[in-house]
């Protein structure tokens, strides 16, 4: 399964190899390359994991309504994602790991260079290794695992006995590797132990190929760090405000950090493990996974921004009327501020205007009568059993408050 990627990005490396003359400038120009055609992926990745991230708030509120219920948890958080779209398929994390996976097959290439970059059998390629092995055993080390990329730096000094030693061997391959970049032998592994006088030397061939682990760590470093505060940037509340407690709290975050560690880590092991030639494709690699997140970043804000500011401005609009409510409640408090209401109900409203337009009349008729001279008697006014005009019944209609004076009377 491994050839699916080495026998195309041999060929791919190899060209570059031939275009440029410069194993280094090859490597970069093949990560670039690399990073074109998962874009796509990249893109989705990137997508899911801000989706992901933007629905903690949701997320936070099933995980309190069934703290007690794992299985009802998990069931509506897998339904939310799938509503939201943050499902964990072909955009989830998953795919993340795609640029490590194709690392692995990479390691494979880099390690066989007369195989994949100069196109010979293995079996020629073994021959070739066995041949310079056994003429300059001291220029290889313990490890044979990379005895192919040793051997590829000395076939122009071995040319003339490789013809006759490997009859099928190309032109082009006994012209060899040139691994050098910047004054570095990128085919050979970065020294750890800058202590051991056998391996280490204070030039710049050795300090520049220390340095190429460290500042491939610290770029992941800066990596992680720049996604998870962007990721973070687009966890909102319902208002379509910042919310920085729950990104605190949300599993991503939580995940996030784990990987800050974790991928340094693993550059770092890379780096002083294997060829620096696949420690500069890892970083410049890294570098431009940077730089393509800061992108995908700021094309997904723009859609994430737009909702956020729907949700302010309604909620603004909430705002505001209710302050406007609170405001009309303030001016009758200080109109009234005994608290006391007058009623007006409908039916208390016409029996008013009733009684106010029967005392005009009244009134007129007093006034035409007195003009004329005529003399009417008043009628006393009617009282109620109660007292209280408005409620002439509120003790009952057969209240009679001297109901029981006759016999008190005749005592």
């Amino acid at each position: 399964m491994t050839k699916i990627i080495t026998v195309p990005f041999g060929w791919l490396l190899s060209f570059l190899y031939d275009l440029t003359n410069n194993y280094g400038v090859a490597l970069i120009i093949f990560a670039a390359l690399v990073q074109l055609i998962l874009l796509p992926i990249s893109a989705k990745t990137k997508k899911s994991t801000m989706k992901m991230s933007r629905i903690q708030p949701k997320i936070q509120k099933i995980q309190e309504k069934y703290a007690d219920d794992k299985q009802k948890q998990n069931e509506a958080i897998q339904q939310l994602q799938k509503e939201e779209g943050a499902t964990m398929g072909c955009g989830g994390c998953l795919w993340s790991l795609v640029p490590l996976l194709i690392l692995i097959p990479l390691l494979q290439i880099i390690r066989q260079p007369i195989v994949y970059l100069l196109g010979e059998s293995a079996e020629n390629a073994a021959a070739i290794v066995a041949y310079i092995k056994e003429a300059a055993p001291q220029l290889f080390s313990g490890n044979t695992y990379y005895d192919e990329v040793v051997a590829a730096q000395l076939i122009p000094q071995f040319a003339e006995q490789l013809k006759t030693a490997v009859p099928g061997i190309s032109a082009d391959a006994l012209q060899g590797i040139n691994f050098s970049f910047l004054s570095l032998n990128l085919g050979t592994t970065p020294p750890f132990n800058i202590f051991d006088s056998t391996v280490w030397a204070w030039d710049w061939a050795h300090i520049g190929l220390f340095l190429i682990p460290l500042f491939s760590a610290g770029q992941q470093v800066l990596s992680m760090f720049i996604s998870q505060r962007a990721n973070n940037s687009v966890i909102t509340d319902e208002n379509g405000l910042e919310d920085k407690e729950t990104a605190k709290k949300s599993q991503s975050n939580q995940s996030s950090k784990v990987m800050m560690w974790m991928m340094p880590a693993m550059s770092l092991w890379i780096g002083f493990t294997v060829p620096a030639g696949l420690s500069v494709y890892w970083f410049v690699g890294g570098v431009l996974r940077m730089v393509e997140d800061i992108f995908l970043t700021k094309h997904y804000r723009k859609i994430y921004d737009a909702e956020d500011a729907e949700r302010l401005q309604k909620h603004l609009a909430e705002q505001a009327a209710e302050e406007e409510k609170e405001r009309l409640r303030a001016e009758r408090r200080a109109a009234n501020p005994d608290g006391i209401t007058e009623n007006t109900s409908k039916r208390k409203l016409q029996k008013k205007k009733q009684q106010a337009e029967e005392a005009a009349q009244a009134a007129a008729k007093r006034e035409y009568e007195a003009k004329r001279g005529i003399v009417t008697e008043e009628t006393p006014e009617k009282t109620t059993l109660s007292g209280i005009p408005d409620r002439p019944y509120c003790k009952g209609r057969a209240y009679d408050p001297n109901r029981y004076a006759s016999e008190t009377t005749e005592e």
